[in-house]
């Protein structure tokens, strides 16, 4: 009993101790102190534990991990070796598990490992993370002479080359799993590229080369200039202290940086904003920028210390001009003094790393100087003819475009030439669409447009290959593409203001006027390709004469299409697909034809497409007359609505459909197989669009557009796009098994339908819940009769479109046509429908309530 009221008391005793030293905190946020604290207050619990539960003797408990280098976070795990001289005996296993049975029962969450000295070095050679926890072990209470022993021989067994190799191999893995970038959504403040980790392996590495075990004694091996010394200390402290926050507010070891914790951490943080929305874009911006700063950090001193344990000396030189030379394989600055008599070696140095193909980087002491080097760059250094050209060259360059701006980027030097551009460095857009913070994005959509010229990726957008081969001086397009976000989070109409920042760009650095012109039209219109091809009926003559009309040359055609693909594609990897791929190719076609003089107008189209379609169908011995039986329930605005292949695949599958009147479902590919289109030929009903709806959902089928078409003897001929599930891709199997089961569902529409899923909102991911948009519901009338345009805006979730068409179905609205715009986690949808009853304004009102309830 005594026993237990000791562990009891030794329990609260330490309870006392965490709540006193997080109060400390909390007044005044000291995360090296708190730290260090948790680490002392555990050290005593555990020092008083083994007189309660006594170790065997000639043991030694040893902390490892984060608690050995005496950084203990709230909820983190306490890492405990206890070193023992010879394998334990029963009695001796008994009392260990007796005390470590007893570090749960006074709330020490212990991460343990029981090892003689032996065994230690044999799960060191094994595993490069013990060797590490082991590398910072502490001595607790115990025998000391045993610790110091196993200190000796993991010192003779360390080989620091080797170390440092499984090292880098091991942070790479760690940064390819987490994307190889800082920028996630939601980042691990511990794992994730230039977060705590990336800062610890430098410390590890120069601890196991002798180079000390803090900050302060790696600047006194020259390695930190004072400048980098308070960058490095300062990034260190921020992420500490965001981990420690996460913990308390999560009350676990939660390291991740969730939207759920986003609004909450702001506030604390004092974080400000005209939403919670805003405020945590704030917060993510800081995160981003000290992120950036540890990528910095960890870039110079890795290859640094690489230099230093790899490099053959005296150092293998290839002398370039006066200022470079090629050392060890890098290009290496000689005297970087020279910066400051000659700034122009700033850009000419990335000028020359894309020149060299056979270097792939700076060396260390080049990469330190360019980082110093960056606030010499100011407005006289941009004004500067000689750097406007070296920065024109850069771009021009016909590889190492991207790698240059990026490491630009990273040192702080492109923020510097373009001021602008530091306005988007980690803006971070809770738009449910974007997945990177804006320069990332733009970095992004320029490697995309590099893409367009490399033969390896010419299969995955053939005709983006294409126009890029024949574009001139096509790095116009990286200037459009580097300026079309750049005014993101200023407020304001970001295309309009970023088309004033490339007018300035283009005048300042000399540019020709049709250069010029295009790049402004780019930056202003980046939008207007995406929108026509994705919410406009681009089968309507009309809108194909006023996008040509727009758009005015097939140069300009030709980079929006260009620009546009790579925006999309560089947004968020999950809203490409091949129907946005052919929708954006049909636009640029039939734009083109018009640019080219080829404008036919209504009564040509519907010639061409008949003649054509017909000779099609008749070459597959299809009877002319099952054809004209056909095509007689058909009226004008069928052909002009339906492309000639769809006019063909309807004909194929319908031919003989008059004779033998019952539903009928056909499927085919879209691209490479990720989409499916569907047709579906039944009797027309007003609840037709809803059931269909239904049995997507059902089967996991994404709509992307909807063509809805009634023909004169009143069967509906409806045509889908669909994305199939993310793992699924279109087989025959799958899609005469989706034919027969919707064919089914058809027939039987109410006994399927009892069993239809139904959703609620709550069903939204958790971004959308924490950040959510205000939905949009404009409903216009059109020229004809009874006509009305549908366009709503909202947060995507499982059956909102089902949810919308059971709306419609209620107050009798009948869809003719959709597009479903899907970006992200963000819709904008368009109807068009018919209602007779919408120009009643009480009715009006009553459908825009019900519509709103539903998204």
């Amino acid at each position: 009993m005594q026993a237990a009221s000791d562990l009891t008391q030794l329990k609260k005793r330490l309870q006392r101790q965490r709540h006193k030293a997080i109060q400390r905190f909390r007044l005044r946020p000291r995360s090296e102190h708190l730290l260090r604290r948790l680490s002392t207050y555990t050290d005593q619990c555990l020092t008083q534990l083994t007189a309660l539960k006594p170790l065997p003797a000639a043991s030694a408990l040893i902390a490892v991990g984060g608690y050995g280098r005496q950084e203990l976070y709230p909820f983190s795990d306490v890492d405990i070796l206890i070193l023992l001289h010879h394998p334990p005996s029963l009695n001796e296993q008994h009392a260990i598990e007796q005390f470590i049975a007893a570090l749960w029962d006074i709330g020490i969450k212990a991460a343990s490992s029981v090892r003689t000295i032996a065994q230690c070095l044999e799960a060191a050679e094994a595993d490069i993370a013990t060797q590490t926890a082991q590398l910072e072990a502490r001595f607790i209470t115990g025998h000391l002479k045993l610790f110091k022993q196993l200190q000796k021989s993991l010192e003779q067994q360390l080989e620091v080359k080797t170390f440092f190799q499984a090292k880098l191999a091991e942070m790479r893995q760690r940064h390819a799993h987490y994307q190889n970038t800082p920028y996630a959504l939601e980042p691990n403040c511990k794992e994730s590229p230039g977060a705590l980790r990336d800062l610890q392996i430098l410390l590890w590495l120069a601890k196991a080369m002798g180079l000390g075990d803090s900050w302060q004694q790696i600047a006194q091996a020259q390695l930190l200039s004072p400048a980098e010394l308070r960058a490095i200390t300062r990034a260190s402290a921020a992420f500490m202290r965001l981990r420690i926050e996460l913990h308390l507010l999560s009350q676990r070891a939660e390291d991740r940086l969730l939207f759920d914790y986003q609004p909450e951490l702001a506030r604390i943080y004092g974080f400000t904003g005209k939403d919670k929305q805003q405020a945590s874009e704030k917060l993510m911006q800081r995160y981003y920028w000290a992120a950036r700063t540890v990528h910095q950090m960890n870039t110079i001193l890795m290859q640094n210390l690489e230099e230093i344990l790899f490099s053959p000396q005296p150092p293998v030189r290839e002398p370039i001009d006066a200022f470079f030379e090629v050392r060890n394989q890098r290009l290496h600055l000689r005297q970087p003094e020279q910066l400051q008599k000659h700034p122009d070696l700033i850009l000419r140095a990335f000028l020359l790393l894309q020149q060299r193909g056979d270097l792939h980087h700076f060396s260390a002491q080049t990469l330190r100087a360019l980082w110093h080097a960056r606030r010499l760059i100011n407005e006289s250094f941009r004004q500067q003819p000689l750097h406007q050209q070296l920065f024109l060259a850069i771009l021009q360059q016909p590889r190492g475009v991207l790698h240059a701006l990026r490491l630009m980027n990273m040192l702080n030097i492109l923020p510097r030439y373009i001021p602008e551009f530091r306005h988007i460095v980690g803006q971070m857009q809770h738009d449910l669409f974007h997945v990177y913070t804006v320069d990332q994005h733009t970095l992004m959509v320029i490697r995309n447009l590099r893409r367009f010229t490399l033969a390896e990726y010419a299969n995955d957008h053939p005709l983006a290959s294409q126009l890029m081969d024949a574009f001139e001086r096509p790095w116009v397009l990286y200037i459009a593409a580097l300026f079309h976000d750049i005014a993101k989070g200023r407020g304001g109409n970001h295309a309009e203001l970023g088309a004033q920042d490339a007018l300035a760009f283009c005048q300042r650095h000399q540019l020709n006027a049709a250069d010029t012109e295009l790049i402004v039209f780019l930056v202003y219109d980046h939008l207007s390709m995406s929108m026509v091809a994705q919410k406009r009926d681009i089968s309507d003559p009309t809108v194909i004469a006023d996008f040509a009309k727009h758009v005015s040359t097939p140069r300009r055609l030709s980079a929006l299409f260009l620009l546009t693909v790579a925006d999309i594609k560089g947004t968020n990897p999950t809203i490409w697909n091949s129907w946005k791929a052919k929708l954006l190719s049909d636009l640029y076609t039939l734009t083109l034809r018009v640019l080219q003089g080829d404008q036919p107008n209504a009564t040509e189209i519907l010639a061409q497409r008949k003649a054509q379609a017909l000779t099609q169908l008749l070459a597959q011995n299809i009877d002319a007359n099952d054809i004209e039986n056909l095509w007689d329930v058909f009226d004008i605005s069928y052909f002009l609505r339906h492309e000639c292949d769809e006019i063909v695949w309807h004909g194929q599958a319908l031919h003989k459909a008059l004779l033998h009147p019952h539903p009928v479902v056909e499927t085919r590919p879209v691209g490479k197989g990720e989409t499916i289109q569907i047709m579906i030929y039944t009797p027309d009903r007003e609840d037709l669009f809803m059931h269909i709806c239904a049995f997507f959902d059902q089967h996991h089928l994404n709509t992307q557009d909807a063509r809805i078409y009634t023909t004169n003897h009143g069967w509906a001929l409806d045509s889908f796009v669909l994305l199939l599930p993310r793992h699924q891709r279109y087989t025959t199997s799958f899609a005469k098994t989706i034919q027969h089961q919707l064919c089914t569902f058809l027939q039987h529409p109410q006994t399927s339908f009892d069993t239809a899923p139904r959703y609620l909102p709550q069903t939204q991911s958790r971004r959308a819940r924490v950040f959510p948009i205000a939905p949009i519901v404009d409903i216009q009338p059109m020229s004809q009769p009874h006509t009305w345009k549908i366009s709503i805006v909202c947060a995507d979730r499982k059956g909102l479109l089902y949810s919308i068409a059971q709306a419609f179905t209620a107050q009798r609205i009948n869809v003719k046509s959709a597009k479903i715009m899907t970006l992200g986690e963000r819709v904008e949808d368009t109807f068009i429908v018919h209602s007779d009853e919408l120009h009643h304004t009480a009715f009006f009102k009553q459908f825009e309530r019900a519509l709103r309830s539903v998204l």
